[in-house]
Protein backbone atom coordinates (compact mmCIF):
# COMPACT_ATOMS: atom_id res chain seq x y z
CA UNK A 1 0.00 0.00 0.00
CA UNK A 2 1.93 3.43 -1.38
CA UNK A 3 2.00 6.08 0.88
CA UNK A 4 2.40 9.62 0.44
CA UNK A 5 3.68 11.88 3.02
CA UNK A 6 2.21 15.23 3.72
CA UNK A 7 4.28 17.04 5.52
CA UNK A 8 7.67 16.20 7.56
CA UNK A 9 8.99 18.52 10.71
CA UNK A 10 11.88 17.79 12.47
CA UNK A 11 11.17 17.47 16.33
CA UNK A 12 13.61 16.69 19.38
CA UNK A 13 16.01 14.55 16.90
CA UNK A 14 13.36 12.82 16.13
CA UNK A 15 10.76 13.36 12.74
CA UNK A 16 7.06 14.24 12.94
CA UNK A 17 5.73 13.21 9.49
CA UNK A 18 1.85 12.87 8.58
CA UNK A 19 0.42 10.19 5.71
CA UNK A 20 -2.31 9.88 3.45
CA UNK A 21 -3.11 6.47 1.82
CA UNK A 22 -5.63 4.74 0.35
CA UNK A 23 -7.98 2.72 2.92
CA UNK A 24 -9.22 -0.85 1.70
CA UNK A 25 -11.05 -1.03 5.28
CA UNK A 26 -12.48 2.37 5.14
CA UNK A 27 -12.99 2.76 1.60
CA UNK A 28 -11.64 6.50 1.28
CA UNK A 29 -8.33 8.22 1.32
CA UNK A 30 -6.90 8.49 5.27
CA UNK A 31 -4.15 10.48 7.11
CA UNK A 32 -2.28 9.16 9.89
CA UNK A 33 0.35 10.95 11.87
CA UNK A 34 3.58 9.33 12.58
CA UNK A 35 6.69 10.40 14.66
CA UNK A 36 9.36 8.77 14.48
CA UNK A 37 12.27 9.26 17.10
CA UNK A 38 16.74 9.33 16.11
CA UNK A 39 16.51 5.39 16.98
CA UNK A 40 13.70 4.58 14.39
CA UNK A 41 16.78 5.51 11.39
CA UNK A 42 18.87 2.04 12.54
CA UNK A 43 16.54 -0.24 15.14
CA UNK A 44 13.10 -0.97 15.50
CA UNK A 45 11.26 1.17 18.16
CA UNK A 46 8.27 -0.15 20.22
CA UNK A 47 4.82 1.93 18.86
CA UNK A 48 2.03 3.73 21.13
CA UNK A 49 -1.34 3.84 19.00
CA UNK A 50 -3.32 7.06 20.13
CA UNK A 51 -6.82 7.44 19.76
CA UNK A 52 -8.53 10.57 19.92
CA UNK A 53 -11.66 12.18 20.96
CA UNK A 54 -14.14 13.41 19.16
CA UNK A 55 -14.42 15.96 16.41
CA UNK A 56 -10.50 15.60 16.30
CA UNK A 57 -8.50 14.69 13.41
CA UNK A 58 -4.88 13.09 13.51
CA UNK A 59 -3.28 17.06 14.02
CA UNK A 60 -4.97 16.80 17.84
CA UNK A 61 -2.42 14.69 19.64
CA UNK A 62 0.64 16.04 17.82
CA UNK A 63 -0.14 19.88 17.81
CA UNK A 64 -1.37 19.94 21.58
CA UNK A 65 0.08 17.59 23.86
CA UNK A 66 3.84 17.52 24.13
CA UNK A 67 4.74 14.15 23.72
CA UNK A 68 7.63 14.82 21.46
CA UNK A 69 10.69 15.22 23.75
CA UNK A 70 9.69 12.11 25.63
CA UNK A 71 9.14 10.18 23.00
CA UNK A 72 12.15 10.86 21.76
CA UNK A 73 14.11 10.20 24.60
CA UNK A 74 12.68 6.99 25.09
CA UNK A 75 13.07 5.79 21.60
CA UNK A 76 8.98 5.45 20.60
CA UNK A 77 7.19 5.79 18.04
CA UNK A 78 4.11 7.41 18.32
CA UNK A 79 1.17 6.87 15.66
CA UNK A 80 -2.00 8.89 15.51
CA UNK A 81 -4.56 8.37 13.31
CA UNK A 82 -7.47 10.02 12.25
CA UNK A 83 -10.83 9.15 14.11
CA UNK A 84 -13.47 8.65 10.93
CA UNK A 85 -13.36 8.43 7.35
CA UNK A 86 -13.89 11.81 5.56
CA UNK A 87 -15.21 13.10 2.36
CA UNK A 88 -17.26 9.81 1.74
CA UNK A 89 -20.29 11.63 0.47
CA UNK A 90 -22.68 9.67 2.82
CA UNK A 91 -25.96 11.52 3.22
CA UNK A 92 -26.35 12.74 6.93
CA UNK A 93 -22.36 11.77 7.99
CA UNK A 94 -21.74 15.86 8.28
CA UNK A 95 -25.14 16.68 10.28
CA UNK A 96 -23.95 16.25 13.68
CA UNK A 97 -20.39 16.98 15.97
CA UNK A 98 -21.35 13.15 17.21
CA UNK A 99 -22.24 11.21 14.75
CA UNK A 100 -20.23 10.71 11.11
CA UNK A 101 -17.18 12.44 10.05
CA UNK A 102 -15.00 13.15 13.02
CA UNK A 103 -16.79 10.33 15.24
CA UNK A 104 -16.18 6.93 13.97
CA UNK A 105 -15.55 5.81 17.86
CA UNK A 106 -13.39 3.35 16.57
CA UNK A 107 -16.03 0.54 15.75
CA UNK A 108 -17.32 -1.27 12.60
CA UNK A 109 -21.02 -0.42 11.22
CA UNK A 110 -22.98 -3.18 10.83
CA UNK A 111 -26.19 -0.93 8.83
CA UNK A 112 -26.33 0.77 5.41
CA UNK A 113 -25.44 3.46 4.16
CA UNK A 114 -22.46 3.67 7.15
CA UNK A 115 -21.18 -0.38 6.80
CA UNK A 116 -18.85 0.57 3.95
CA UNK A 117 -16.64 3.33 4.80
CA UNK A 118 -16.83 3.40 8.86
CA UNK A 119 -14.89 0.64 9.90
CA UNK A 120 -12.47 2.32 12.06
CA UNK A 121 -12.22 -0.95 14.52
CA UNK A 122 -10.78 -3.10 11.43
CA UNK A 123 -9.05 -0.17 10.23
CA UNK A 124 -7.38 0.65 13.91
CA UNK A 125 -6.69 -3.21 14.55
CA UNK A 126 -5.70 -4.91 11.38
CA UNK A 127 -5.13 -2.25 8.22
CA UNK A 128 -3.29 0.00 10.31
CA UNK A 129 -0.60 -1.63 12.01
CA UNK A 130 -0.05 -3.50 8.87
CA UNK A 131 0.51 -0.49 7.06
CA UNK A 132 2.89 0.65 10.00
CA UNK A 133 5.07 -2.68 10.53
CA UNK A 134 6.11 -3.12 6.90
CA UNK A 135 6.63 1.19 6.44
CA UNK A 136 9.11 2.00 9.58
CA UNK A 137 10.97 0.40 11.92
CA UNK A 138 8.98 -0.32 14.45
CA UNK A 139 8.46 -3.74 16.73
CA UNK A 140 5.29 -5.30 16.28
CA UNK A 141 5.60 -7.00 19.26
CA UNK A 142 5.82 -4.10 21.60
CA UNK A 143 2.95 -1.87 20.54
CA UNK A 144 0.84 0.06 23.18
CA UNK A 145 -2.40 1.87 22.57
CA UNK A 146 -4.36 4.80 24.66
CA UNK A 147 -6.72 7.44 24.33
CA UNK A 148 -8.64 10.59 25.16
CA UNK A 149 -13.02 10.92 25.28
CA UNK A 150 -14.30 8.74 21.92
CA UNK A 151 -10.26 7.49 21.57
CA UNK A 152 -10.89 6.34 25.34
CA UNK A 153 -13.38 4.18 24.18
CA UNK A 154 -11.53 2.91 21.18
CA UNK A 155 -9.01 1.83 23.76
CA UNK A 156 -11.40 -0.39 25.56
CA UNK A 157 -12.78 -1.96 22.74
CA UNK A 158 -9.63 -3.01 20.98
CA UNK A 159 -7.52 -5.63 22.07
CA UNK A 160 -3.71 -4.42 23.91
CA UNK A 161 -2.38 -6.95 20.81
CA UNK A 162 -3.35 -4.63 18.22
CA UNK A 163 -3.05 -7.30 15.41
CA UNK A 164 -0.76 -9.59 16.40
CA UNK A 165 -3.16 -12.69 16.32
CA UNK A 166 -3.27 -13.10 20.15
CA UNK A 167 -6.03 -13.20 22.13
CA UNK A 168 -6.31 -10.62 24.78
CA UNK A 169 -6.51 -10.65 28.77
Amino acid sequence: MALTQISSNKCFGGLQKVFEHDSVELNCKMKFAAYLPPKAETEKCPALYWLSGLTSTEQNFISKSGYHQAASERGLAVIAPDTSPRGCNIKGEDESWDFGTGAGFYVDTTEDPWKTNYRMYSYVMEELPQLINASFLVDPQRMSICGHSMGDHGVLICPCTLSLGQKSL
